[in-house]
């Protein structure tokens, strides 16, 4: 399924005191150290995933893998777009980067997926239901926030 045709889920939003270049290196690191680790690769397995290990092009860069997601797009400074799919779900992660003032950027994080027949509407209870897609997706913004101010 195409990543427009998904339905819309959610959306996050932090600013940060850095210019697109730094997030956006920040970005593509966090994202590569966070599902490289061990338990990304077992999640994946475990629930089916297309993409189950890190793979292609670093810096991330369209066609790479990480453990759930294929990136689709990547435009450096402004675009990150990384499609999944397992027996429950099929769904994308899109990050629009964009400049807010000097040396400030605004990193967005939304989510899109379909969650088809009755195993999916219990997947979809238990991770966008309980909040634990909000918690995740904050904690990653933040930790992205802190990474890219803490080099610029």
């Amino acid at each position: 399924m195409e990543v427009a045709q998904l339905p819309y889920v959610d959306g996050h939003a932090t600013v940060i005191a850095a210019g697109v270049d730094d997030v956006w290196a920040s970005l593509v690191e966090t994202l590569d150290r966070t599902f490289s680790r061990a338990g990304a690769a077992t999640y994946a397995r475990a629930v089916g995933c297309a993409d189950r290990a890190a793979s292609g092009p670093r810096p991330l860069a369209e066609g790479a893998t990480i453990p759930g997601f294929r990136v689709v797009a990547a435009l450096p400074g402004s675009d990150l777009v990384l499609q999944g799919r397992h027996r429950f779900s099929s769904y994308a992660l899109i990050f629009r980067l964009t400049q807010v003032g000097s040396g400030r950027s605004r990193l967005r994080a939304e989510t899109r997926a379909t969650f088809p027949g009755l195993p999916g509407g219990v997947y979809r209870l238990l991770v966008i239901g309980t909040g634990a897609h909000v918690i995740a997706v904050r904690r990653f913004l933040s930790a992205i926030r802190r990474r890219s101010e803490r080099f610029k």
